[in-house]
């Protein structure tokens, strides 16, 4: 198991929110968000392809004991799971810093999602389209809980093309919540998914402070 890493957060999730030095020793406004969807979606791929220092990874491998749980029909090359979480960090062009947290897949370590969505502001469920169930608990998870989510669907080879409407309409999203297609290893791309979230994220933001205003 790898747990290299650079300036990580410490062992309270939520100190992700904290502000983070700036090129000069300023402090600079942090949003602490998650990536989440199934297993082998391509969580700890987006995580590793923005992050701007090492990543943190939890991935062991897998073995026989799981046969029959995690389902790799899919994804018959993977070899590894995580099984606590990843986390990377990337600026964006703003000066905005985001501390990224991939979540486990598997819904035997579904019981630590509470302590990392603590502070979060908001979350990308990743999907594959051959196995769109995967994502139901995820969209469940923080559409109960109110945290602004988008959807970003990752292109597998052999998953086909479905526009983001598709999508949509199979997840029975409303409008407001944006689904893009994405390729979680072309760094790019994958970044496009942070930048989609964060605008969402300031979207809901202000959206709720109009509601509040008289």
């Amino acid at each position: 198991m790898e747990s290299v890493r650079s300036e990580p957060p410490s062992g309270d999730p939520q100190a992700a929110a904290a502000p983070a030095p700036g090129p000069q020793g300023e402090s600079a406004l942090t949003v602490k968000i998650l990536v989440a969807g199934g297993f082998g979606v391509g969580k700890t791929t987006l995580v590793s392809a923005v992050s701007e220092i090492r990543p943190l990874r939890t991935e062991e491998a897998l073995t026989e004991k799981s046969i029959g749980i995690d389902d790799t029909s899919a994804v018959s090359q993977k070899t590894t799971t995580t099984v606590a979480m990843d986390f990377g960090r990337i600026t964006l062009p703003n000066g905005l810093v985001l501390f990224v947290f991939g979540t486990p897949g598997q819904d035997r370590f579904w019981f630590m999602w509470d302590e990392l969505a603590k502070g979060a502001l908001g979350a990308v469920v990743l999907v594959d389209t051959r196995r769109l169930a995967d994502c139901f608990p995820s969209v469940d998870y923080f559409e109960r809980r109110g945290v602004p989510f988008i959807v970003g669907v990752n292109n597998f080879e052999g998953s086909g093309r479905h526009t983001p409407e598709q999508v949509r309409d199979a997840l029975d999203l409303p409008a407001d919540i944006p689904v893009i297609n994405c390729d979680v290893r072309d760094r790019e791309s994958a970044k496009q998914v942070l930048i989609t979230l964060v605008e969402h994220i300031m979207r809901s933001m202000s959206g709720r402070q109009g509601s509040l205003t008289y």
